[in-house]
């Protein structure tokens, strides 16, 4: 039987109302009993989502994406205690600020408030499924899910596992609210619903697509809701003439090796000329060990080609890549200006980083490159809601307006303002 998105929507809508009426600690009770179901549920989910990566192999996906459906080695684990370190967040919703008495004596505030409805569409991470969950029930939006079709099964059973932990609650009928409207799942991979949901700018109020770059274009052209898109990252690492050499080589092997399928991997190293000759034959030892495939321009691949490692010459495009793999572009560049016209370029805004000792270029690059995030000798890997202390994140969004970098719970509100009289009347 198809599925009614107009009713879905209007379910969620009026869901979106009703948790205005929730406290702080119930949202927080759930999320505990969430991360608990997590837990106890582990090997139904760890055995849906080996099926997932089975059928996946099976249809040729690739290494990387792959490894972003895999819950495997702990990660399961870990996204559940992310569940619960969201809980111990302070709640963003009803906070005051820039309050103020006016000359006339009104007092005038803003009060942050949740955006309503967000429609998350997602493709390999189910991750994802539990990190927007845990984000939206405490920022008090309702939310619609759409992921896709290679993770269907890991899908499921996460949100069975989500509906028992809250079933367990007794809270006057605040489970019932989110486990019938609240938190809902498009669970027919048709990719017409897409298209759908798309268009129900009277029911959401927000998507936002977690995915590649075909995703981030069909809901930028079609969608007539407001969408944040973010993810795509082709991420640099500048060594300055000054840097600390071996501290570059530790946060360059960090970014490229640590998890190379995600959008904070580091994607192109560009070094000055007057350190490359001491630097780049270390990289390619370190990284080399590691079986990163090198992807040079003339001068980095002369150092390179010297060294034995496996190295190419730079394609026309190859800086323009989100590589999601063990490869890493590698230029040589006279200075930071070329670096900083290097990044303008190419940079997708999303990380990056300059290794330096000297504090006027640790500025000019912070000051200049415009990215959601910018490092000072620091792994572009840092570039996470949960490592920068937000608990998880819905998204890290490389646009300007509403919300950039890593999207976390203030960022699912908006505020309203609050003005109180005394039987104020404007002249």
């Amino acid at each position: 039987m198809p599925l009614d998105l107009q009713d879905l929507g209007r379910r969620a809508k009026a869901a979106s109302v009703l948790l205005a009426r929730v406290t702080t600690d119930q949202k927080n009770r759930a999320l505990l009993a969430i991360a608990d179901s997590l837990d106890a549920r582990a090997e139904s989910i760890l055995a849906a989502n080996r099926l997932d990566l089975e059928n996946g192999r099976a249809a040729g996906l690739s290494a990387a994406l792959l490894d972003r459906m895999s819950l495997e080695g702990g990660r399961l684990a870990a996204i559940a205690e992310d569940v619960r370190k969201v809980a111990a967040l302070s709640d963003p919703v009803g906070a005051q600020f820039d309050a103020r008495t006016l000359p006339n004596g009104l007092q005038a505030s803003r009060r942050r408030t949740p955006i309503g409805v967000i429609g998350v569409i997602y493709e390999a991470r189910p991750n994802v499924t539990v990190d927007v969950v845990a984000l939206t029930l405490k920022s008090g939006n309702a939310v619609i899910l759409r992921g896709g079709k290679e993770i269907l099964g890991s899908n499921l059973a996460i949100v069975s596992a989500i509906r028992d932990g809250l079933n367990g609650l007794k809270q006057g009928g605040f489970e019932a609210v989110l486990l019938s409207d609240a938190i809902q799942v498009i669970d027919d991979p048709d990719r017409r619903y897409i298209d759908e949901m798309l268009r129900l700018h009277q029911y959401i109020d927000m998507i936002i697509p977690r995915g590649g770059a075909a995703l981030h274009k069909l809901c930028r052209e079609n969608s007539t809701i407001p969408v944040i898109t973010g993810g795509i990252g082709v991420c640099h690492a500048y060594v300055d003439d000054t840097a600390k050499l071996d501290d570059a080589l530790n946060i360059v092997f960090n970014g490229k090796t640590q998890r190379p399928s995600v959008c904070n991997t580091l994607d192109t190293l560009l070094v000055h000329d007057a350190v490359a000759a001491a630097f780049l034959p270390r990289v390619a030892e370190r990284l080399g060990a590691a079986n990163v495939l090198f992807k040079a321009e003339p001068k980095a691949l002369a150092l390179l080609s010297q060294t034995g490692a496996r190295v190419e010459p730079a394609g026309p495009d190859d800086f323009d890549i989100e590589w999601m793999a063990l490869i890493l572009g590698v230029k040589v560049v006279s200075g930071l200006d070329e670096a900083l016209d290097h990044i303008h370029r190419h940079s997708t805004g999303h990380s990056e980083v300059i290794l330096t000792e000297t504090p006027t270029h640790a500025d000019r690059f912070v000051n200049e490159v415009d990215s959601s995030a910018v490092f000072v000798n620091a792994s572009t890997r840092f570039n996470d809601g949960g490592q920068l202390g937000l608990g998880a994140e819905i998204a890290v969004s490389t646009q300007k307006l509403h919300a950039r970098g890593p999207m976390a719970l203030e960022e699912l509100t908006t505020y309203k303002w609050v003005v109180i009289g005394s039987g104020h009347v404007r002249p």
